[in-house]
C-alpha cells in the first residue's frame, strides 16, 4: 500500500527459518517489483519474537545430501536482492542469522529492535559466507570486524551493529514496525528514478553477481566436505 511493498517471513513457530518455498516466494515478489510502477520501497519484516534463524536446517541438510530434488530458489533470492532497483527496508528483532544478517548489507535502510542480535555462523557451520557477504560485510563495517564475525560466528548486538554502521536505527522492541514503515514511507515519497540510480551507483548488480557466483561455487564446494 502507498508504494511499498511489505514482505513478513511468517513461520514464528520455527523461528522463520526459511525453506526453498519460503525462498522462492521472497525472489518472486522482489523480482514481480521491478516491473510493478505502483511498488517503489520493498519492506522486508519478520513475525514473532526472531526475524528468521536463516536457513531451514532439516531442509538444507536433505538438500545437500541429494534427497530433494529441483531447483533451489535461494540462488534466486540472492540475484534478487543483487538486481533490485527498488530500496529495500528492513525491520529487524530478535536473532538474525546467516541471511538474516547478509541480506540486511542489501537494505538501503535497516531498523533493528533493542533486543536484535546478528550473527553470521557459516564458518562454524564449515561453510563460507554468501549473498556477496564476503565483499560487503569488510566494506561495511571493516575487515577485521568482518572476519571475527565470519570465522568466530558470534552474535554482535543491536548496539555495536548500530555502532559499527550495519544499521540506521536501533528503536524499542513496540517501536520497531513503525520506525521502519516510516523510513519506507519517506524512501516512497521521494523521486524513484533518482532513489533507484543512487542505489545501483552505490550497490553495482554486476559486482554483486560475480562475488556471489564465486562464493557459492565454494559454498557447494564446502557441503560435500568431511567438515
Amino acid at each position: 500500500s502507498d508504494g511499498i511493498l511489505t514482505l513478513t517471513m511468517a513461520r514464528p513457530d520455527k523461528k522463520n527459518a526459511l525453506t526453498n518455498e519460503m525462498y522462492g516466494a521472497l525472489a518472486d515478489a522482489i523480482q514481480g517489483a521491478e516491473t510493478d510502477p505502483s511498488v517503489r520501497v520493498v519492506l522486508i519484516r519478520g513475525e514473532g519474537d526472531m526475524f528468521t534463524a536463516g536457513n531451514d536446517v532439516g531442509e538444507f541438510a536433505a538438500i545437500a545430501s541429494g534427497k530433494v530434488q529441483g531447483e533451489r530458489h535461494v540462488s534466486r533470492f540472492l540475484q534478487s536482492l543483487a538486481q533490485s532497483s527498488r530500496p529495500l527496508v528492513a525491520a529487524v528483532q530478535g536473532r538474525a542469522v546467516g541471511i538474516g544478517t547478509t541480506m540486511l548489507l542489501h537494505c538501503a535502510l535497516v531498523v533493528l529492535a533493542e533486543n536484535a542480535l546478528l550473527s553470521t555462523p557459516f564458518v562454524s557451520l564449515a561453510l563460507v559466507p554468501e549473498a556477496a557477504s564476503s565483499l560487503l560485510m569488510p566494506l561495511r563495517i571493516g575487515y577485521a570486524r568482518a572476519y571475527e564475525m565470519f570465522a568466530l560466528g558470534e552474535a554482535v548486538d543491536a548496539k555495536s551493529a548500530f555502532a559499527w554502521g550495519l544499521a540506521n536505527r536501533v528503536v524499542p522492541l513496540d517501536k520497531l514496525d513503525a520506525e521502519a514503515m516510516a523510513f519506507a514511507t519517506r524512501l516512497a515519497k521521494q523521486p524513484a528514478g533518482a532513489v533507484s540510480t543512487t542505489k545501483r551507483l552505490m550497490h553495482d548488480p554486476e559486482l554483486l553477481m560475480a562475488q556471489i557466483k564465486a562464493e557459492s561455487e565454494q559454498f557447494a564446494a564446502r557441503l560435500k566436505t568431511v567438515e
